[in-house]
């Protein structure tokens, strides 16, 4: 039987068709944006897909004048987001999750990921998941499973690590032996709740980027141990601010591009990460956050660094496109380099 098409209806298709084809033009020149907020040594990473998600990773600390949440409301205004999509709290310490509860009052949160509750009198997050769990509670909650992907729009965001439990399957791309690993997991320097962090690894086309949060000890052990089941990174977040127990040469079997260090002046940017980063083949670049303070720290050159003390909040901001080109911005300078 023959089918008919009215005038309208064709109108209407060819208006869907090029449609389509623009938001293929479009999306192929988009980008996915990270902004490493500067929360004075702890943890706050924002995500901007192209398709206007946003996931925010940790908080920053609270207090202070609503210094952290004030400088994350500002990231996601010149993102041009209005809400937090998905809040990931990678622990309950208060470096990461202090500034929830003031942030929300600047931006609402829409869903928030974590890894459900904390250990039983554990005296150093009580008091921060006494707080967050009731304002958790006015939204959608997902618990962190290793394996799972986020429901975020124009990315791949994939859990890797939760509450202790990795990954067993090696991620596309992984799987190689890593000739670097001691016999054991080192020690992590907090013992509790930092092994227990969650942490993903990110794509978008052939871009990768991994964020594990303060992850140490066995589980980060066993996420490159005795083989690397991460695969290579483009940008790599040193874990833990770049903590003497993160950095041991078996830590960086991801190759990253580009490593992060989301140090403070005094926290973080150990002589060791700055010793191992310098001996990591292949790696083009190092970028902090501030500027280390710590004995023996070799910081690299002030370009790469967002603020050189304390009395500024700079970010460094990573756009990266699908074909695996990426840029780094110094918010301090305004000056950007881009990777090929």
């Amino acid at each position: 039987m023959e089918r008919r098409v009215s005038l309208a209806h064709f109108f209407g298709l060819l208006v869907v068709a090029v449609g389509a084809c623009l938001w293929v033009r479009l999306g192929a020149a988009a980008t996915l944006d990270i902004y490493f907020i500067d929360v004075e040594g702890g943890q706050s990473t924002l995500l901007v897909t192209a398709l206007g998600e946003g996931l925010l990773v940790d908080t920053g600390y609270g207090g202070n004048t609503g210094r952290d949440p004030n400088r994350i409301a500002a990231a996601a205004k010149a993102a041009g987001l209005t809400q937090i999509d998905y809040l990931l709290l990678t622990h309950f310490h208060g470096d990461h999750a202090g500034g929830v509860a003031e942030l929300s009052k600047l931006l609402p949160i829409r869903t928030f990921v974590d890894h459900d509750t904390v250990v039983p009198n554990d005296e150093s997050t009580a008091p921060i998941f006494k707080a967050y769990a009731p304002i958790r509670a006015r939204g959608q909650h997902i618990v962190a499973q290793p394996g799972d992907r986020l429901p975020l729009k124009g990315a791949d965001v994939q859990i890797v690590s939760s509450d202790t439990r990795t990954i067993t399957k090696a991620l596309e791309g992984g799987g190689q032996p890593n000739r670097d690993c001691p016999a054991v997991a080192p020690a992590s320097g907090e013992a509790i709740e930092n092994p227990r962090s969650t942490g993903i690894h990110v794509r978008f086309g052939r871009f990768r980027f991994i964020d594990l949060g303060d992850l140490s000890g066995q589980p980060l052990f066993s996420l490159l141990c005795p083989s690397n089941l991460l695969g290579k990174a483009d940008v790599y977040l040193v874990p833990h601010h770049g903590g003497a127990d993160v950095v041991y040469p078996a830590t960086f079997a991801v190759k990253p591009r580009v490593a992060i260090m989301n140090n403070g002046e005094k926290k973080g940017g150990s002589r060791d990460a700055f010793a191992n980063l310098r001996k990591v083949a292949g790696l083009e670049d190092v970028w902090q956050l501030h500027k280390s303070l710590a004995d023996g720290a070799q910081n690299y050159s002030e370009d790469r660094i967002a603020n050189l003390n304390e009395t500024t909040g700079h970010w460094l901001k990573v756009s990266a496109s699908d074909d695996g080109t990426f840029s780094v911005t110094n918010g301090r300078t305004g000056a950007t380099k881009t990777y090929r």
